[in-house]
């Protein structure tokens, strides 16, 4: 087996990472016990990607959601 070549400050990322795609995939494996292992990652590597882009917009969102309190603040405040 090949190992990663993973910086030293980033070994603890690579390790919860490595924890979770484990857990999930055990997951996987008693949910469809007949499936295939390539299955199996492919089900694991698509709910993480889900994840990950369900996070990716939340945090994009967020500069937005802030000017919108502030419009209506502003609203708020004229409207009274």
């Amino acid at each position: 087996m090949v190992g990663l070549d993973v910086p030293r400050d980033q070994e603890p990322n690579y390790r919860a990472a490595a924890e979770l795609l484990n857990k999930r995939y055990q997951y996987y494996l008693k949910l469809r016990p007949n499936a295939s292992a390539e299955q199996l990652w492919m089900y694991t590597a698509l709910e993480v990607a889900v994840a990950l882009q369900s996070d990716v917009r939340e945090k994009s969102l967020v500069p937005v959601e802030k000017e919108m309190e502030k419009l209506n603040e502003l609203l708020k405040k004229e409207l009274s």
